[in-house]
């Protein structure tokens, strides 16, 4: 199982867990965050690389998590390709990324999103890939009406404020949603919904793929 963009780890501790037998490999197109790792989880494998220029041998990776990463590629249809590449026949990608591209503002750019997505579109990049989907659905349904009235409001204020102010906004936004037990229990609950339904709109935009498996 290859994580990439794993960042900090969180998400590689959570696959670990899940999956205790599994050869989990960690990578980064960035490498401050690799070197961190290497330190707090050194039994894992860690890669520094580029995906566009993915060095993985053809059919070498069983499952792909690509979790808010396609956002910050320029050429995501290459990227997509490229996981399509590395897949083993059967092989799953599992994909996150922010929705709505009429809610792109400052917070984005100062991220460095090239862009957010519709579901269709994300769709389009997967199939052209030759990927069969298998789910797609969004996150965030029951936070997307305050989220989509503060995004439209930020847009419209967003040539009226400095680099400085829109970083400020974002820090002070990370620090008043993370860890809030309101938006934790709302996202536990919409999880368990989620095994039965998919959900029409969202804050992100997420979908299982699978490259098909070689004909006999």
């Amino acid at each position: 199982m290859l994580d990439i963009g794993c960042s900090s780890g969180f998400l590689l501790q959570e696959i670990r867990s899940s999956f205790p037998d599994a050869f989990v490999i960690g990578a980064d197109v960035v490498r401050g965050p690799l070197l961190g790792l290497a330190r707090t989880q050194p039994d894992v494998p860690l890669l520094h690389f580029d995906l566009t220029r993915c060095p993985l041998a053809d059919a070498s990776v069983d499952v792909v998590f690509l979790i808010n990463v396609l956002e910050h590629i320029e050429n995501d249809a290459l990227a997509v390709q490229q996981l399509a590449r590395i897949l083993k026949p059967g092989g799953l990608a599992i994909v996150e990324v922010p929705a709505g591209p009429e809610l792109y503002d400052h917070y984005d750019a100062l991220l460095m999103h090239y862009r957010r997505y519709r579901l269709a579109d994300v769709l389009r990049l997967f199939k052209a890939a030759g990927f069969e989907v298998l789910r797609a659905s969004h996150l965030g349904f029951f936070l997307y009406p305050g989220f989509y009235a503060l995004k439209r409001l930020r847009r419209h204020r967003r040539d009226r404020i400095t680099p400085e102010q829109a970083e400020m906004l974002v820090r002070n936004d990370i620090h008043r949603t993370g860890g809030n037990p309101v938006l934790a229990a709302l996202t536990r609950f919409e999880l368990l919904l989620g095994r039965a339904i998919s959900f029409p709109c969202g804050i992100r935009c997420v979908l299982t793929a699978r490259r098909p498996a070689a004909e006999a």
